[in-house]
């Protein structure tokens, strides 16, 4: 793959960098900008090599129109503060206002153009489309870095057409995503435990279709363990349960006997009346969940303490730990208990440990931990999960010779 230590001598080049700046937002404030944090090493190079450095970036989904909930202007103001210098700001991508202020760029000053997803050629399905605008983007670079990791498995206009149209290599946070994720899927130091947690199976079917074969002990929580434990004979209430699965769940728990991998579920779960910040709760044992107070009705929203402290004991004596997807409904006090668990556990891994993105991240975030007590924190979600299910990534083999 080639890198930035293939480029040449950057001063006074234009550089455009494709980060990954969708960070969540509650009108213009910024709730979470690990992303923006991820970004900082690769533009902090340029400058300091006397760039003129163009970053571009999407945020959410504004269906191929301007729409400013949206804009990435607080994105910009951000990454100016953790740069500690003026960022510049256009407020379109490819129009009259992005031109002025590339060109107003003296050596080592930077510019956030508007959201490339203003545009709908962005992500269209035409490559034509896609090509023309990558063209229009390319007019404003010599190179072009891509590093934004969580969008490399999308065939977009700014990840693959625009790594044709310039001279292109990998940034430094695609490099140490790499580097990690190839540590746990071709050189694991074991004992090797993945966590999986989140909604719903069917989102993970690949990551453990893959993984089975590598890992030496599965833990599985969140809503997707009541279609393990229904698999197992179990009822689960009102759990969320993916019926259309459940003969999957069995195959996997089959094939990880046979493979002489430990599959961990939780013996206990945290059961409410309801959805809710203030719906009544109660720990029951994880094969009897329709014997809490609330019967049939009663919904699984988080592992309970027994499971928690089990996962944990299991999470510390690893050497290896990939997490993917919180253990419950973290946001409500309530239910956060087991995500929080397996958070400090990792954080007292002797070796390796792995948060993997999205909801994991965030969560890690939320309940006050510091990325720095983790090996590794994805900023890819589905980019990471989709490397880990062997997938080429077209974000990625355009940047191999």
């Amino acid at each position: 793959m080639r890198t930035i230590a293939s480029l040449p001598n950057l001063e006074g080049k234009r550089v455009i960098i494709r980060c990954d700046l969708n960070v969540p937002l509650d009108g213009q404030t910024i709730t979470d900008d690990g992303r923006i944090v991820a970004s900082v090493p690769t533009i902090k190079y340029l400058v300091n090599q006397g760039a003129k450095v163009i970053v571009i970036s999407h945020l959410g989904r504004p269906d191929g129109a301007p729409d400013t909930k949206y804009s990435l202007e607080p994105a910009a103001a951000r990454l100016g503060e953790l740069l500690g210098q003026p960022v510049a700001f256009a407020t379109d991508t490819v129009g009259a206002e992005a031109r002025g202020a590339v060109k107003a760029l003296a050596s080592g000053g930077v510019v956030v153009l508007e959201n490339l997803r203003f545009n709908a050629a962005e992500t269209s399905k035409d490559a034509v489309e896609r090509e023309v605008f990558a063209a229009k983007l390319a007019e404003f670079g010599d190179f072009f870095i891509s590093d934004g990791f969580g969008v490399v498995h999308r065939k977009q206009a700014s990840v693959y057409e625009l790594a044709k149209a310039l001279p292109s290599v990998a940034g430094f946070l695609i490099e140490k995503e790499l580097e990690v994720l190839t540590r746990l899927t071709q050189t694991p130091e074991r004992p090797y435990a993945v966590v999986l947690g989140g909604s719903k199976v069917s989102d993970k079917l690949g990551v453990i279709d893959h993984l089975l074969p590598t890992v030496n002990k599965l833990l599985v929580g969140g809503g997707m363990v009541f279609t393990f434990l229904a698999a197992q004979g179990h009822s689960v209430g009102k759990s969320l349960l993916e019926v259309d699965q459940i003969d999957t769940c069995k195959e996997y728990l089959k094939r990880a006997a046979e493979l002489g991998v430990e599959v961990i579920l939780p013996t206990d779960i945290v059961v409410a009346s309801k959805f809710g910040a203030d719906a009544e709760v109660a720990i029951t044992a994880a094969d009897a969940i329709e014997s809490s107070p609330f019967g049939a009705n009663g919904l699984g929203l988080d592992i309970g303490p027994e499971s928690a402290a089990a996962f944990a004991a299991e999470i510390a004596s690893a050497k290896t730990v990939f997490w993917n997807g919180p253990m419950g409904v973290f946001e409500i006090d309530a239910f956060a208990g087991g995500t929080r668990a397996v958070a400090k556990a990792l954080t007292q891994v002797n070796g390796l440990s792995v948060v993997g993105g999205g909801d994991s991240a965030a969560a890690v975030r939320i309940l006050g931990f510091e990325d720095s007590e983790f090996g590794h924190i994805s900023t890819g979600g589905g980019a990471s999960l989709e490397f880990l299910e062997g997938k080429k990534l077209p974000g990625l083999e355009v940047l191999n010779d």
